[in-house]
């Protein structure tokens, strides 16, 4: 999976030109973060074709950061999450975000980016 991370201005209007420019390429969100922090904007956001989106941003002036993003499903019990990112700390490898992809009974789909992903692999159950 590839993350990009767009920074935008935060003010009313430019989620919404993200995820319109996005939508007029054919590209489907697969996951999206987004926070505000004074007058910065940060959306975090997956989706099905890295090389659309890509060409969507540039076209639309926009800029973004890419990374490759690994998901884990950890079984639904208190633990899990505390037991993946200890793994993952104790092997050096360092977090720089993560969320919930998906919730079910079965367990919990997190999209987890990294400093280092062949070394996370290891660390990250599925």
């Amino acid at each position: 999976m590839t993350e990009f991370t767009v920074n935008l201005a935060n003010r009313p209007g430019m989620l919404a030109a993200l995820t319109e420019t996005l939508a007029a390429a054919g590209v489907t969100i697969e996951a999206l973060a987004a926070f505000g922090l004074d007058e910065e904007g940060y959306v975090r956001v997956i989706v099905d074709s890295a090389e659309a989106t890509r060409q969507a941003l540039r076209s639309a002036g926009l800029t973004a950061s890419e990374r490759t993003v690994l998901t884990a499903t950890l079984a639904p019990r208190p633990t899990a999450l505390a037991e993946m990112t200890r793994s993952l700390a104790d092997s050096g490898v360092n977090i720089d975000a993560m969320y919930l992809l998906n919730s079910c009974a079965e367990g919990l789909e997190y999209a987890v980016a990294v400093n280092e992903p062949e070394r996370a692999r290891a660390h990250l159950p599925n």
